[in-house]
């Protein structure tokens, strides 16, 4: 895990964002307003022009459920439910619990909010489970697609595009009274981010709540068990380091996480369907994108940079 890691490019597409040092491609993400904090984890736009035809083949391994509306592209994804295809949609995506094939031909345009664990849970009473590898038209959230597809003037910025779905999410949640997710929920969201090492046993000690109350909530909340959650949390964060989308100083940290290189290859294998050194040297342009987005609110939440702040990959 060194500072020699050079992850492949794809060099047909041209985002409008920028890249990376390391010519990663990059999209605007930002943490939410504080008064959405609770629900809304961040918020990003993703703009990528390529040559007409351009199949860009991927995938995703998202630790959140997920608003995306997908305003340009031809898009394909490898759903539990079977292969799925869809064009311009606005969709609420479910948490991942491995690498989700997905697919885009052509120039394509993303924007969404990432929403924060059991927060599809008290806005509409949707089971992250029900979610887990799939999506949804955000009808199942109670928002209206077609104003989610329309609200997005092309002549505007990318800052005026998330303050449009701030200002969408603000008058959902202040008219439904939406309650907060659960506390137990944040602070197991907040362990996985900062310190996904942590035992199971010893995060419900600390919440001072018996394990199986903790796995209960988790498993409502995240779609998945808490060992589960931890155990995506370590494989993301070295994905992102192998991407060149991570701080580099927490590179042998990343490391130590897993008892050795065969433990290490073993669990990044069973969650992303390929070894480390395959994923560095196959251009993920999508991945890249997504874990890049985890990755600054990660570091923000865990106050390794200031919010907005210069990330380390810039």
């Amino acid at each position: 895990m060194s500072r020699q890691i050079r992850p492949a490019v794809d060099r047909a597409i041209a985002p409008a964002a920028g890249f990376t040092r390391q010519g990663q491609p990059l999209s605007y993400n930002r943490a939410p307003a504080p008064d959405l904090a609770p629900w809304i984890g961040r918020f990003y736009v993703t703009v990528v022009d390529a040559p007409a035809g351009h199949a860009l083949q991927c995938g995703l391994l998202a630790d959140t459920a997920c608003i995306r509306v997908q305003l340009r592209g031809e898009w394909t994804a490898q759903t539990r439910d079977g292969l799925r295809a869809l064009g311009r949609a606005a969709l609420v995506f479910g948490p991942n619990t491995k690498r989700m094939a997905v697919g885009v031909t052509g120039s394509f345009t993303s924007v969404g909010a990432v929403l924060r664990p059991g927060a599809a849970h008290v806005l509409a009473r949707l089971p992250e489970a029900e979610l887990t590898d799939r999506f949804a038209t955000i009808d199942q959230l109670g928002l209206n697609p077609d104003h989610w597809l329309e609200m997005f003037d092309p002549a505007a910025s990318p800052e005026d595009w998330c303050q449009a779905m701030e200002e969408a999410l603000r008058a959902v949640i202040a008219w439904r009274g939406t309650a907060e997710p659960d506390a137990v929920s944040a602070r197991f969201e907040a362990a996985a981010l900062a310190n996904p090492a942590i035992g199971v046993g010893e995060f419900a000690q600390q919440c001072g709540i018996e394990q199986r109350r903790l796995e209960r909530i988790v498993r409502r909340d995240f779609g998945m068990t808490p060992k589960q959650v931890l155990r995506r949390a370590r494989a993301l964060d070295m994905a992102s380091h192998l991407r060149g989308v991570a701080d580099d100083a927490e590179g042998e940290t990343l490391a130590l996480r897993y008892y050795d290189q065969s433990h290490l290859i073993r669990e990044f294998t069973a969650m992303f369907g390929m070894s480390p050194r395959q994923f560095v040297d196959l251009a993920q342009p999508l991945m890249t994108l997504s874990l890049e987005t985890r990755q600054a609110r990660r570091l923000e939440m865990t106050e390794r940079i200031a919010p907005g702040g210069i990330r380390p990959w810039q």
